[in-house]
């Protein structure tokens, strides 16, 4: 009976640990510190060369060729063209065990960066037939890094780790172009969980916001689904003087705008979920004083639970339809999930919460509110258990209401947060394979 519990616990990786076993899980935890630490300007330096050269989504051929080429000299093995430029380096172990991943971001955004850094961007590029610029505006380019530091610092000790680590390098994350697929739910379709199939995985945010030091985390509920909604408003085109003559798709869907702001003020149970719809685009018309035959919104969707999800899309169906209708127009309703509810596994998250608080410290493990903000790491959480979590990048004494915030032409973070981030990323592949 004895025995037979026993093989129970170690095939969940759970066997209580000889004082010989711990001395050893704690010698490696503090060789991967050291480690960590060393890898400072390396990862300062990959993280400098990727935000000068930033790609958008399915674009990042540059950013994916440097990441294979560190992957292959430290003895990885590497698949690259994963979701189109994704790459994967898997790391075997010196023994036996289970299989754990660690997830990074690559791509950058639409935008003309402002920061002033010696290394900023100056790429140019066209978006949607557009000319913009691009840069690293959320802090993908340090994820790369980190996740990069974190690889070279497990290959130094893999002859120690019971198991294997996979470590993810994930395109367009910020979205692909209007109905392609992309990012996450792409790599998940590819198999980028299986073979070896994986146990568990993890990642990490850099948060502007948020003090150099501390590491921001939420059980179960951590940000928010988002889906895109269009609504098309067809009427009848006039002479902007003979308004009578139309059937007005613009103040159509005006009002629409307006009654859309009711859903989650007036249908959606505060007490029980929050919720946001927000109208980002409209469009209509070509000339002042014409009516047009149409318009167009769209906008987002945030909800924490499937139910409010639902809620919402029936309701902005319902209300397009009904106003529309009595203006005398038809609407066209269209919603498209975009990303599911970035969930972290209640066990997880529980069991690997020491490992946090032992790399920064208890009191600088915050559990925080819900983020309205989505996070396509959801993808993978829906295959298998996930803790996603926030590194702080803000200077300490800082005030955050002056903080560029995440998406935006000023936005920059303090490299003194990389080590946290290399080490806590590393020491939850050790703890996690090491069953603690």
């Amino acid at each position: 009976m004895k025995l037979t519990a026993t093989l129970l616990l170690a095939s969940a990786g759970l066997v209580l640990a000889t004082p010989a076993a711990r001395a050893q899980h704690a010698a490696l935890d503090a060789r991967i510190a050291q480690l960590a630490a060393a890898e400072q300007a390396k990862v300062v330096a990959w993280r400098r060369d990727i935000h000068e050269h930033p790609e958008l989504g399915n674009e990042e051929t540059r950013t994916a060729q440097l990441i294979a080429t560190q992957l292959k000299s430290l003895g990885l093995e590497v698949q690259t063209g994963v979701a189109r430029t994704g790459v994967v380096g898997i790391l075997r172990g010196g023994k036996p065990g289970r299989v754990v991943a660690l997830r990074a971001d690559m791509d950058g955004l639409p935008l003309t960066e402002t920061t002033g850094l010696a290394f900023a961007s100056t790429v140019k590029t066209t978006y949607l037939g557009q000319p913009v610029g691009v840069m690293h505006a959320c802090g993908h380019d340090t994820h790369v890094a980190m996740l990069l530091g974190a690889a070279e610092v497990l290959s130094h000790v893999r002859k120690d780790l019971p198991g294997t680590v996979k470590f993810i390098f994930q395109p367009a994350e910020e979205g692909s172009l209007p109905g392609v697929v992309g990012g996450a739910k792409l790599m998940v379709q590819e198999g980028v969980l299986d073979k070896p199939k994986v146990d568990a995985i993890f990642g990490l945010h850099i948060w502007a916001s948020a003090p150099v030091g501390q590491l921001w985390y939420r059980p179960r509920g951590e940000m928010a689904s988002s889906d895109r909604f269009t609504v098309k408003v067809m009427g009848r085109g006039a002479h902007g003087a003979k308004p009578w003559g139309s059937i007005d798709p613009v103040v159509t869907a005006a009002e629409i705008i307006t009654a859309l702001q009711t859903i989650v003020s007036r249908q959606i149970d505060l007490t029980q979920d929050a919720a946001v719809v927000t109208v980002g685009t409209v469009q209509a018309g070509v000339r002042y004083n014409i009516i047009p035959p149409d318009a167009t919104l769209s906008g987002t969707i945030r909800a924490f639970s499937p139910k409010t999800q639902e809620q919402i899309w029936a309701a902005i169906r319902r209300t397009a339809d009904g106003i529309a209708a009595a203006n005398g127009a038809t609407a066209e309703v269209t919603i498209e999930p975009y990303v599911p509810l970035t969930f972290n596994d209640p066990a997880l998250t529980a069991r690997m919460l020491p490992t946090l608080q032992e790399t920064a410290g208890p009191a600088n493990v915050v559990e925080i509110k819900a983020v309205t903000g989505a996070e396509d790491f959801a993808c993978y959480q829906e295959k298998v258990p996930g803790l996603f979590f926030f590194l702080g990048g803000m200077t300490p004494g800082t005030d955050p209401a002056t903080v560029a915030d995440h998406h935006t032409a000023g936005f920059k973070v303090d490299e003194s947060a990389f080590p946290l981030g290399v080490k806590t990323l590393a020491t939850l592949a050790v703890d996690y394979l090491m069953g603690k």
